[in-house]
């Protein structure tokens, strides 16, 4: 819990919502008279931080990142616009809490109306606001003077930054930016080819023609053109008579011839593939009584 210790320390940090979201920077600080206990912050909230929303301290954790709430930027921006000057009463303070699903009650809880707690002059339910220029505490007591409150006229954007677009022309316009993609490629290795020989074996048949010898037996009769070869031996006698007989046989013989030339080349094929990524871009809301026009 918010103690009156961090007090001093709250003014100017910023103030995030339940998601660690930046609201705003927090521009005072609501102290219970009673307790002398912190009870409200505001925020500035709206185009150009025109607005300026009471958040509850009731949930809320410091760290060095500034103050966090558990409440979204939509319901802080959308709390009941209560002018901060001066005191809150309570009927103004039970409306807040309601706003926020924050119990309030009159018995001297955590949230309690501050007419039950002791030593007090100041009215029931009634908080005092303090500024960075006007706080000082001492034991459980605070007290408040009056000051003069200054707003600057710096444009100042939702999470609490300035708006170096306005400040740097002179002029009262925001400049609203966003990312955009930049697309290129880039050459990386994406495999190897190579050729590799080696040797493997084939039968083949080839069928080759052939020539053969082959004795045949031819009768014919003695004639007066071959009747002297036909007496010219014994008139009876045994003999014998022979021929040789050749074939043609198929030879194999080996040798190694070039056929074919087998080389890597390497040619470019266009394709195209789609990329996406987030990209941000900034809004800009109008928030109070202004018309929207078009230039």
């Amino acid at each position: 819990m918010i103690d009156v210790s961090d007090a001093r320390q709250l003014l100017g940090q910023n103030l995030s919502d339940s998601d660690g979201s930046k609201i705003g920077k927090i521009g005072q600080i609501y102290l219970d008279e009673l307790r002398g206990q912190p009870e409200w912050v505001t925020v500035k909230t709206g185009l150009f931080g025109t607005n300026e929303s009471f958040v509850p301290l009731a949930e809320a954790t410091l760290s060095d990142e500034g103050l966090r709430v558990p409440y979204s930027k939509k319901q802080i921006q959308g709390a009941p616009n209560i002018d901060e000057a001066g005191e809150l009463s309570e009927a103004q303070e039970r409306e807040l809490y309601t706003y926020y699903g924050v119990p309030f009650t009159t018995e001297g809880s955590t949230f309690a109306d501050t007419s039950q707690l002791s030593g007090g002059t100041s009215q029931a339910g009634q908080t005092t606001q303090t500024s960075e220029s006007t706080y000082a505490s001492t034991g459980d007591t605070a007290r408040t003077e009056d000051t003069t409150r200054t707003e600057s006229t710096t444009d100042r954007t939702t999470d609490g930054t300035t708006d170096r677009s306005a400040e740097s022309t002179g002029d009262d316009a925001m400049t609203r930016s966003e990312e955009q993609l930049n697309v290129g490629t880039e050459q990386v290795q994406t495999g190897r080819a190579r050729l590799r020989k080696w040797v493997e074996t084939e039968n083949v048949q080839v069928e080759v023609p052939v020539k053969k010898e082959k004795a045949t037996l031819v009768t014919e009769p003695v004639t007066e053109g071959n009747r002297g070869d036909a007496t010219s031996g014994p008139d009876i006698s045994e003999a014998e008579h022979e021929v040789v007989l050749n074939e043609e046989r198929p030879t194999v013989s080996k040798e190694a011839v070039p056929v074919e030339r087998v080389r890597l080349d390497k040619e470019v094929v266009e394709d195209t593939e789609t990329v996406s990524d987030d990209v941000r871009k900034e809004r800009i809301d109008l928030d109070g009584d202004a018309e929207r026009t078009q230039r």
